[in-house]
């Protein structure tokens, strides 16, 4: 990429409870998945919280005694893929885009330079899966996201959005040039760490208040305005 070319606004979405409810249909799909890879009932809550799939797959197995090795690490994930893929009609049916997304993602898309992607705890299949079923993957380049399977820790998966981004379009992103939206305290937490803008939204569990005292730069009630979202995510832009 040339030097005197302006850097692209790299936007990354969180995607449950930031633009869709899953609904039930992910704790089914994971105590299958549980039962499938280890021959034992899912019986701990399986706990998600904005962790990365690696990090909850692991916590799960430990929380059974089991040891997480590589193998049964695999298996489990892999059959979490497949579970969720056998339940796309369901996941239709009792999931559902939150209100303002598909306009939110247009909105953001029509400003010059943006190039939409995600950050999410979801493995890269499932995040596919999911915002194709609910019609949410037309702005969206997967190929410059960071998934559930890059990283244990949250905080560490921008880095590989931002090696993504040079690989596929010539320029490495930084915080400096990068927007973050999400729905709960460790989104907030990853953006801070990578030097990112974040945008938060109370569609979550976490409140307007706790995510504001958390130290998002820009705090929605949800998506519905959309005129707010797009503002949100250019605000403090530099020009081009």
């Amino acid at each position: 990429m040339q030097a005197d070319t302006p850097t692209p606004l790299l936007v990354l979405w969180d995607i449950d409870h930031t633009l869709i409810d899953a609904g039930t249909v992910a704790r089914q799909a994971y105590a299958e998945a549980f039962r499938k890879a280890t021959n034992l009932t899912l019986e701990q809550p399986w706990q998600f919280d904005g962790r990365t799939e690696l990090a909850a797959a692991t916590d799960a197995l430990r929380a059974h005694g089991l040891d997480p090795d590589a193998d049964l690490l695999d298996a489990f994930t892999d059959l979490l893929i497949a579970e969720h893929l056998d339940r796309a009609g369901d996941l239709v049916a009792d999931g559902r885009a939150l209100p303002g997304a598909a306009d939110a993602l247009t909105a953001v898309g029509a400003v010059p330079r943006v190039r939409q992607s995600v950050l999410t705890g979801n493995l890269y299949s499932l995040a596919v899966l999911k915002l194709e079923v609910f019609g949410l993957d037309r702005h969206i380049d997967f190929r410059l996201g960071a998934y559930g399977g890059d990283a244990f820790e949250r905080a560490d998966l921008p880095a590989h959005a931002f090696k993504r981004t040079e690989r596929h379009l010539g320029h490495r992103h930084s915080g400096a040039d990068t927007v973050i939206i999400g729905d709960t305290l460790r989104d907030i937490a990853t953006a801070h760490a990578a030097g990112a803008r974040i945008v938060a939204v109370a569609t979550g569990t976490d409140s307007v208040a706790e995510l504001r005292a958390a130290g998002a730069d820009i705090v929605l009630p949800d998506l519905t305005d959309t005129c707010a979202v797009q503002h949100a995510v250019t605000e403090g832009r530099r020009p081009s």
